[in-house]
C-alpha cells in the first residue's frame, strides 16, 4: 500500500519556529594552563583563604568579624557597628557598585571571570571532579558508560567530597553570624539550634546545586549581570576577542604548511577554545552575553599557537576599536582614560574618601532622647517648670567611659535626676533625666533645648541631641 500524500517543500515565506530554550548539554571543560589560568587559581585560593579563615581570627578576645544579629552588634576587627550605622552599609554598597561599573567599563566581566562566588565554587568543584574522575575525556566517557561498580564508586566519592565541601561552606557562612568556635562545639555535640541547622543545610545545598550541577546555567539564565553588562561596555572596553582579521579563513593544516601561501589564517579550527570554555560557547562567533571573561580560551589558543609556531594573540584581551583598526594594541592604555572611566573614578574616589573620613572621625557614642509621654510638663512645689526625658545612651567603644550630662537653650536651665553616668564597653543604658526651668525665662509654649553628653576621659567623645521643652 502506498501513501498518497506527497512531501512538499516549505514555502520561503513560511514562519520558522525558533527554539527559545535548548535542553542543556552537559559541559565537561578541558583543563587549561597559562597566565590567566594561574590568575584564576591564585584568586580562588586567596578568596577562599579569606572566606574560610576570617571567622577564626580573634580580636580583643572576640571573633574579629562577627555579625551578631541577636545583640544587634556588627564587629569588624576594631570597629563595632550598630543598626543606627546603616549609612555605612549604604556607602559600602555604593562603592561596590561603582567599582563594578569601573572595572566593567575598563576590562569587561573581570568580576565574573575571577572572583564571583559562582565561578570560584564551580572551579573548586571541578578540581574535585578532575581529581576523582579524570580529565575531560575520561569524564565524558564516564558519563556515557553504564552504571557499574567503577562508575558508582567514582560518582559516590565525588558527591561525598562535594557535600563535605558544601557543608563546610555553609558552616563557615553561619560562623559569621554565630561565633564559629561556639558553633563548632555545638556541631560536635549535635546541639545546633534550628536556625543554625537550617542555614548550614540551605547554604550547603545551594553551593552543591549551583557549583555541582547548574554551573553555567546560573551565569546564562539566572544572573542579571549577564543581561545588562552590555550597557556598561563601549568600543574601548577590553574584552576577550577573537581577531578574525588574522584568524580567517580558518582550517586544519599540518605544522609544516605555509598558511599564508595556502591562503589561510592562523586559526587551525582545533576547537580548543570551545573545549576549555566553562559556558560552552565559541568565542569565534563574536562577543556573547554567555562569556564570563575568564580568558580560558586565550590560554588554550596561546598553547596551540605556540605548538604551531604562530604568533600569540589570535584570541586576546582587546577592544572593538583595535579590531576595527582605529588604533593599534599599543594604544589601548591611552584609551583607558575616557569620560566614562574618569567619571566613575572620580565618583569612586570622592565617596571612598568620604567613607574613610567618616569612619576615622566617627564618635563612638550615640544618644537618643524620648520625652515622657505621661505629661508634657509639670509645675514643681517651688513654682518651676519640669520636663522629664529618657536618654538612651550607647557606648560604641571597646572601653568603659564616664559621661557628664548638661543641657542648653534656656537661661539657668537645671539638669536634675542625673548629671553623670557610666557605661561599660558596648553597653546601652537608659537614663531618666529631668530639666527644670524658671517660667520667667520661658519665651513661648515650646522651646528647643539641647542635651550635651561628654566623656570625662576623652574630649573627642561627645554627642548632642536636640529636643523640646514645653511650658505649662
Amino acid at each position: 500500500m502506498t501513501d498518497d500524500k506527497q512531501a512538499t517543500p516549505a514555502s520561503a515565506d513560511a514562519p520558522i519556529e525558533q527554539q527559545l530554550y535548548a535542553i542543556r548539554q552537559k559541559i565537561q571543560p578541558r583543563a587549561v594552563h597559562g597566565v590567566f589560568a594561574n590568575w584564576r587559581i591564585a584568586l580562588v585560593l586567596l578568596t577562599q583563604a579569606v572566606y574560610y579563615g576570617l571567622p577564626w581570627l580573634q580580636w580583643d578576645n572576640r571573633q574579629a568579624v562577627l555579625f551578631d544579629l541577636a545583640a544587634r552588634k556588627f564587629y569588624i576587627f576594631g570597629l563595632v557597628f550598630w543598626p543606627q550605622d546603616f549609612v555605612y552599609l549604604t556607602g559600602l554598597l555604593i562603592l561596590s557598585a561603582l567599582a563594578l561599573f569601573l572595572f566593567t567599563a575598563v576590562a569587561g566581566r573581570l568580576w565574573c571571570g575571577y572572583v564571583c562566588p559562582q565561578t570560584v565554587y564551580t572551579e573548586l568543584f571541578m578540581w574535585v571532579e578532575e581529581w576523582l574522575e579524570g580529565d575531560h575525556l575520561a569524564r565524558k566517557k564516564l558519563d556515557k558508560s553504564p552504571w557499574n561498580a567503577n562508575k558508582l564508586r567514582r560518582r559516590g566519592l565525588k558527591h561525598l567530597a562535594w557535600i563535605v565541601l558544601a557543608l563546610w561552606t555553609g558552616f563557615t557562612f553561619v560562623g559569621y553570624f554565630t561565633p564559629i568556635q561556639t558553633l563548632g562545639a555545638e556541631a560536635a555535640s549535635l546541639s545546633l539550634g534550628p536556625w543554625e541547622t537550617f542555614w548550614i543545610l540551605f547554604y550547603g545545598f545551594a553551593t552543591w546545586g549551583n557549583a555541582g550541577f547548574m554551573r553555567e546555567q546560573v551565569c546564562k539564565y539566572m544572573c542579571p549581570y549577564a543581561r545588562f553588562q552590555s550597557v556598561m561596555f563601549d568600543s574601548d572596553t577590553l574584552t576577550v576577542t577573537y581577531d578574525s582579521s588574522i584568524g580567517e579563513p580558518r582550517g586544519p593544516r599540518s605544522k609544516k604548511t605555509d598558511y599564508k601561501a595556502a591562503g589561510l589564517g592562523t586559526c587551525i579550527d582545533c576547537n580548543v577554545c570551545v573545549q576549555v570554555c566553562p559556558t560552552g560557547i565559541d568565542i569565534r562567533n563574536g562577543l556573547q552575553y554567555e562569556c564570563i571573561g575568564c580568558a580560558a580560551c586565550i590560554d588554550g589558543c596561546d598553547q596551540i599557537m605556540d605548538k604551531m609556531g604562530y604568533p600569540r594573540g589570535l584570541i586576546r584581551y582587546t577592544t572593538e576599536n583595535v579590531v576595527k583598526g582605529k588604533y593599534p594594541d599599543a594604544g589601548i592604555i591611552k584609551h583607558v582614560l575616557r569620560p566614562r572611566t574618569i567619571i566613575y573614578t572620580v565618583l569612586l574616589a570622592l565617596i571612598a574618601g568620604a567613607f574613610v573620613y567618616s569612619l576615622a572621625t566617627r564618635v563612638p557614642l550615640r544618644v537618643d532622647v524620648v520625652r515622657d509621654r505621661a505629661a508634657l510638663s509639670k509645675e514643681t512645689d517651688e513654682g518651676m517648670i519640669e520636663n522629664v526625658y529618657r536618654l538612651q545612651l550607647i557606648n560604641m567603644d571597646g572601653q568603659p567611659h564616664r559621661y557628664t550630662i548638661s543641657a542648653q537653650g534656656i537661661d539657668d536651665l537645671e539638669v536634675a535626676a542625673a548629671r553623670e553616668t557610666t557605661a561599660a564597653p558596648f553597653q546601652t543604658i537608659d537614663i531618666p533625666v529631668s530639666l527644670i526651668a524658671d517660667p520667667e525665662e520661658l519665651k513661648g509654649r515650646s522651646i528647643e533645648v539641647t542635651f550635651t553628653i561628654q566623656a570625662t576621659d576623652d574630649p573627642r567623645i561627645r554627642d548632642e541631641v536636640a529636643t523640646k521643652f514645653f511650658n505649662r
